[in-house]
């Protein structure tokens, strides 16, 4: 029997914050219409030596020419062509100085994506060139003119790669991993690639629907090689500080610092987010006593009290904990719709709070933003600077952001961007238009690829220089949780990524149509070492599938391979479909640990119906493409969902029929 569907009240509020986003999506696509071909700005070499804190200057690219250019992504736009072609041959050498530590970590990372593409072993060597080698050089002296990240690559008799610092180098391998895409000869030729912006990232919410390991190691993987550089993640770590909080999904610390440690070696930056002091509810949930109270005495399960010293306590010790995993030089607390669906009257205590502070003329959103404050000193004292979204700025406040704090733009509200660029702030350009929302509103790449959309381009404001702002990045959310599976989001997220990488690094329409573009990011492909997570380990067909362990069957079942690369599992005998659909539902999906596994009518639309088959040594788990918790058999054989470090997964025996 199917549970009645209770949301929980963060559900309610997240659905609530896209759904009052959505209301935007006329105003952009009416903005989008307005915006012509626009130039966007290159960052100096010197802005990109200061880091993300400081934002690229503004100067107009030329526009994009990619003629005789090799095929990339990002295009390479200052291509000049030379006599000849470099080939790659079996004889190829990685050449370092041995003197040169950064050059040699870089050239390690390229062999092994050069064996990974299937190009074989090419040995890390010291000393002169030969025909067909590839030499890596890192030259600080050369900053000014190559930036932090920029690199010089030339190809001839052999390939040179150089870069300021060892991320420049770095990328310039990114390019000779794209011009191999397409086979061992490349046009001879010579490129000076710098990004014009700073910050090129992708902001992935795994804050209430667990996404698998896996996809995000493949993301970070793609989004290198497309030269993209910060991943900001909101999701949960389970503590050890606050067991009461580790309801699922979380991630073990030991799986975020392989991620972390895979984002430093390609060079990504692996930002965490813990979102406050309004959508909390996956933190406290089980404290009613840190929980925001209304006039009515009822307590707020998603928001914080900021008044209250115990939950700013709460607060940072998370932050504690999160740094134990996270080294990044950034914390992103969120800080967005705080007062959503209700508004401050409700809680006269927080004026109160306010005005003893700030005096007679504060407001409520003073003691808001003294929270937001607070946090960013406490972060100063980790070293990391802090990072918002806009939508909490409305101007109706007398106390300041603290100087330095990052503006991620998402929302058109009474503070204009270019309001708070003139205040000193850096600005990220996160806007709506560049959300991809599971069961919900997807970017419209084309439609800003036709409009030439750069980072310039905020929520009710286009600005007329790229002075002040960062980058910009595209952020995936699971408004409905099964809506999409994870790897119909990565179908669905090919070329906004690379979209999103050509505007931030390059030139907005490198192409002259959609079309060209399209064709240009399908040749360049997936970075090497990403893994094909649609594959179905087994052939289609009917098996009798039994638990290992003996203590329970699934009796014969006809598998399917669905589009999205799952399995569906359907009785022969029965005709219904295994599913898990009960519990307490947190985005329209099942998390609650412990409930069953069902038959139910078979649907090929309902993404419940859908398992991950992963072998292992004795047979196959079972893992819900939605849910990501694996089928676990009890000792009087009943089907259960766990997380996998709470319950052992079944191994199932898969016999042909």
């Amino acid at each position: 029997m199917t549970s009645p569907c209770n949301p929980t009240p963060t559900g309610v509020a997240v659905l609530r914050r896209r759904s009052s986003s959505r209301l935007l999506g006329a105003v952009a696509a009416a903005l989008l219409m307005l915006i012509g071909p626009v130039p966007a700005a290159r960052a100096s070499a010197e802005a990109e030596a200061a880091g993300p804190a400081t934002p690229p200057a503004a100067a107009p690219p030329a526009a994009a020419s990619p003629g005789t250019a090799p095929v990339t992504v990002p295009a390479l736009t200052d291509w000049t062509p030379r006599v000849g072609t470099y080939a790659f041959g079996r004889g190829a050498r990685l050449v370092v100085d041995p003197r040169d530590r950064e050059a040699r970590r870089v050239a390690a990372t390229l062999g092994g994506d050069l064996r990974a593409a299937g190009h074989g072993t090419v040995p890390v060597v010291n000393g002169g060139a030969r025909p067909g080698d590839i030499v890596i050089d890192v030259e600080p002296a050369r900053k000014r003119s190559l930036g932090r990240e920029g690199y010089e690559f030339t190809a001839g008799r052999e390939v040179a790669i150089t870069g300021a610092t060892g991320t420049g180098a770095f990328y310039g391998t990114r390019t000779l991993l794209q011009l191999l895409a397409s086979g061992g000869r490349i046009p001879a030729g010579r490129t000076v690639d710098v990004p014009r912006y700073a910050e090129r990232g992708v902001g992935v919410c795994a804050c209430y629907i667990h996404i698998t390991p896996d996809w995000l190691e493949n993301l970070v993987r793609d989004m290198a090689y497309n030269k993209l550089n910060q991943l900001l993640l909101e999701l949960k770590v389970k503590s050890d500080k606050h067991p009461e909080a580790n309801t699922w999904g979380y991630y073990t610390k030991d799986e975020i610092r392989r991620l972390v440690a895979l984002g430093e070696k390609y060079h990504v930056t692996v930002i965490p987010e813990i979102n406050s002091p309004g959508h909390m509810d996956p933190w406290i949930e089980n404290r009613p006593d840190l929980q925001l109270t209304d006039s009515d005495g009822k307590p707020q399960p998603s928001r914080l009290d900021v008044t209250a010293s115990e939950a700013f306590a709460y607060y940072t010790s998370l932050i504690d904990e999160y740094a134990e995993v996270f080294p990044a030089g950034s914390w992103h607390m969120g800080a967005d719709e705080y007062m959503l669906g209700s508004d401050f009257a409700k809680y006269p205590h927080i004026l109160e709070y306010a005005r003893k502070k700030y005096g007679p003329d504060a407001t409520p959103q003073d003691a808001f933003i003294d929270f937001v404050n607070r946090v960013h000193d406490y972060a100063a004292t980790k070293g990391k600077r802090l990072r918002i979204w806009n939508d909490g700025l409305t101007g109706d406040h007398t106390v300041p952001v603290r100087a330095g704090t990052t503006v991620e733009h998402w929302l058109n509200v009474r503070t204009k961007p270019s309001e708070l660029i003139a205040q000193g702030y850096p600005l990220l350009n996160a806007s709506y238009s560049l959300y991809l929302v599971r069961g919900g509103f997807h970017m419209n790449t084309e439609s800003l690829y036709e409009q030439r959309w750069d980072p310039r381009s905020f929520e009710g404001e286009k600005l007329a220089s790229a002075d002040g702002i960062t980058g910009a990045k595209i952020s995936l959310w699971p408004d409905n949780g099964r809506g999409d599976t994870e790897n119909e989001v990565a179908a669905g997220m090919y070329l906004p990524l690379r979209y999103i990488a050509q505007t931030t690094w390059g030139v907005p329409g490198p192409d002259a149509t959609y079309a060209g573009f399209t064709a240009r990011a399908e040749a360049v492909g997936h970075a090497p070492g990403h893994r094909d997570l649609t594959r179905l380990p087994v052939a289609e067909g009917t098996y009798t599938l039994s638990d290992s362990e003996g203590r329970t069957d699934l009796g014969d079942r006809e598998i399917r391979r669905t589009a999205d690369g799952y399995a569906t599992l359907r009785s022969t005998t029965g005709g219904l479909c295994a599913e898990t659909r009960s519990g307490r539902l947190t985005l329209n999906t099942p998390l609650q640990p412990g409930t069953p596994v069902t038959e139910e009518t078979c649907d090929p639309a309902n993404t419940l119906q859908r398992w991950q088959l992963t072998a292992v040594p004795g047979g196959y788990t079972l893992t819900n493409a939605i849910t990501r918790m694996a089928v676990h058999v009890t000792e009087d054989g009943r089907l259960l969902q766990y997380p996998t470090d709470q319950k052992r997964p079944a191994v199932w025996r898969l016999a042909p029929h």
